[in-house]
């Protein structure tokens, strides 16, 4: 007897969950899971920043460890659930990989390459074809990233006012 396939839902809450991951390591909040027959095989979160390397994408993290497990870069039949739309980098192991599925959540009108800033999966040269699936949870996988960036935003602004003011008024008692 199979199990019933679970929710693009289910999964994308899975992804949100890596990427809470991602945040509390200092990283952008970003979280993969790439599922083959209704289980995990590979997932990821951001770790460029924590490891000091730019193709540690949450994407590319996920793909590595399913290659691993599939012992085989061809991640056919695979569905790789992502919090946010990929940029060029991910797009295009997306496609050395086959992966037969993107699915993502938020839109990412600055480096996204599924459609908001160019479309690298459905570029007519491509060797290969990944179905895509937008939106999923998007509200929820824009919410993280706007409070993340909202936060940064206040770390920054609280520093550059702190360095401002090199001798801080004594506390009065």
């Amino acid at each position: 007897m199979t199990t019933p396939a679970l929710t693009h839902e289910y999964w994308m809450n899975y992804a949100l969950t890596l990427a809470r991951r991602a945040w509390d390591e200092g990283e952008v909040p970003v979280g993969a899971v790439l599922v083959y027959d209704n289980r995990v095989i590979g997932e990821g979160w951001n770790r460029s920043i924590g490891k000091h390397d730019p193709t540690a994408h949450a994407e590319i993290m996920a793909l590595r460890q399913g290659g691993m497990v599939q012992q085989n870069y061809r991640l056919l039949d695979t569905t790789l659930y992502v919090t946010l739309e990929p940029c060029v980098m991910c797009a295009g192991a997306m496609i050395h990989s086959r992966i037969g599925t993107l699915v993502f959540g938020a839109r990412d009108a600055k480096t996204g390459a599924v459609g908001s800033q160019m479309d690298i999966l459905n570029h007519p040269g491509m060797n290969h074809q990944v179905q895509i699936i937008e939106g999923v949870l998007a509200p929820q996988c824009s919410a993280l990233l706007s409070d993340f960036f909202r936060m940064r935003r206040k770390e920054k602004k609280a520093l550059k006012i702190a360095s401002r003011d090199p001798h801080p008024a004594a506390p009065q008692r």
